[in-house]
Order: C-alpha cells, then sequence, then structure tokens
C-alpha cells in the first residue's frame, strides 16, 4: 500500500514492487493519472487506485477499507506523499501551515490508525516513511514542512518501538535532493530551469549530482522484504552526502 504513488518515486516504487509479483494499492488526486498507469502496465488485478485528497480523513480510512476489500491484507505500507511549500516561518500563514500538517503529517497518521489493526492481526507488517535531511532544523524556506518531517521521525520511532511485539517494523527513509517532477516545477516557478537545477544541486551535493527518482528503490524493497525482519527503528540516509 503507498500513499501516493503515481508520481516521482512513488510510481517506481509502485512499479518494482509489480516486478517482484505484489499487489499495490495507490491514490491520488487524479484519478486519470491512475487509469494510465493502470493500463499502461496491463495490471487490472494486481493493481488497485483510490482516488483520494489527503486532507479527507473519512477518504483515507477509505482508501483503507477498500484496499482489504481487494486485496485482503496488507503487508507493507510506504508514506511517500508530501508537499514542500516555499515559506519561512514569518511568511507562512494558517492555512498554508494547516495545509501541509494536513497533508504531510495528518494523512499518515490516520491512515496508519486502521493499517496497524491490520497489521497487528497478521502479526506482521512494514512501515516506510519517506523522510527529509529538513526533518533536524530545514532551511529557512521550509519550516513548516521540516517540523512535519521531524514528526514522522518520532512517529516511526514510537511505531518501532511499540508495535515490534506484534513483529510489526517501522524505519525512515532520508531522501535526499531529488529531480521529481514536484522539484522540477517548484525551481521552474522560481525561473531555475532544470539544468540549471542540476549545476546547482551538483555543487552542493558531495556525490556530484541530484538524485533520480530510482536512487531510493533498492532501499524501500529491503524493508519491504522479509531481508529486513530483525530491522526496525532505523533512519537510512539516501542524500549523495548532503546533510542540511
Amino acid at each position: 500500500m503507498i500513499l501516493g504513488g503515481t508520481k516521482g518515486v512513488g510510481k517506481e516504487i509502485l512499479k518494482s514492487c509489480l516486478n517482484k509479483g505484489f499487489n499495490v494499492s495507490f491514490c491520488g488526486r487524479n484519478p486519470d493519472e491512475g487509469i494510465e498507469i493502470i493500463q499502461s502496465l496491463q495490471s487490472d488485478n494486481k493493481l488497485y487506485f483510490h482516488k483520494l485528497d489527503l486532507n479527507n480523513i473519512e477518504e483515507i480510512e477509505n482508501f483503507y477499507i477498500q484496499t482489504i476489500n481487494k486485496f485482503g491484507k496488507i503487508d507493507a505500507l510506504v508514506l511517500y506523499a508530501g508537499i514542500t511549500p516555499v515559506s519561512s516561518i514569518i511568511e507562512t500563514e494558517e492555512e498554508l501551515y494547516d495545509s501541509v500538517f494536513n497533508v504531510n503529517l495528518k494523512a499518515s497518521f490516520f491512515l496508519l490508525k486502521h493499517v496497524l489493526k491490520s497489521m497487528m492481526e497478521l502479526k506482521k507488517g512494514s512501515i516506510i516513511f519517506f523522510g527529509s535531511a529538513h526533518m533536524d532544523y530545514g532551511e529557512a524556506d521550509r519550516t513548516a514542512y521540516a517540523l512535519t518531517k521531524s514528526a514522522l521521525y518520532t512517529l516511526s520511532t514510537h511505531i518501532a518501538h511499540h508495535y515490534a511485539k506484534y513483529r510489526i517494523r517501522s524505519n525512515y527513509l532520508v531522501m535526499g535532493w531529488t529531480n521529481t517532477e514536484g522539484e522540477v516545477q517548484l525551481r521552474s516557478q522560481e525561473g531555475i530551469s532544470e539544468e540549471e537545477l542540476k549545476k546547482k544541486a551538483g555543487k552542493i551535493i558531495p556525490m556530484g549530482r541530484l538524485l533520480n527518482p530510482n536512487d531510493p528503490i533498492p532501499a524501500v524493497m529491503y524493508f519491504i522484504s522479509d531481508e529486513s525482519a530483525m530491522t526496525t527503528g532505523s533512519i537510512m540516509r539516501i542524500t549523495g552526502g548532503e546533510y542540511i
């Protein structure tokens, strides 16, 4: 089950899971994108798309219910979806603050409320949080975003500690600067081309380049698999050596 899955790294996770023979439930705001992915991958029986506004808590529960109805159980949950508005603490209005916390934190919290119950019954499960190097203190213009990513890390370690007795594991993957569609669009709005973005990032990231959407996939697949059966409460940084 992926919170997200229609774009960027989330879409690559979906494809990788499908290649492994897994059933995948995913969501997004645009049903056309979900339908296009299912049709292009010719996987009607192994994919389920749910139209979802992450501000709608009732619909988040319905996403869980329909996933169980379709596939019977949830072995792994990938919490990928999030928004990254450009706004410092002195520029952030209440509406923007609430939007970031609703999408980045509240949606994950209430989806977990339901998924954890299912995993407790199964006596197994893997939860993968997508974090950010902003979690420690963040850039000056990413304040609310940084707060949500820090809170998600606390939530990950909370689950790891309190639900290990149910053989549920929870890990936090720090994804570095990545040229996702959202990042390219954001920089375009700032007047920065994708080529300029790559050059800028190349000078900042110790490994010399932006991450691409495939770079985090091996780590995600490891956390999903039984190979990580005794791995919980961990933090893995896939950032090219960048620390904020």
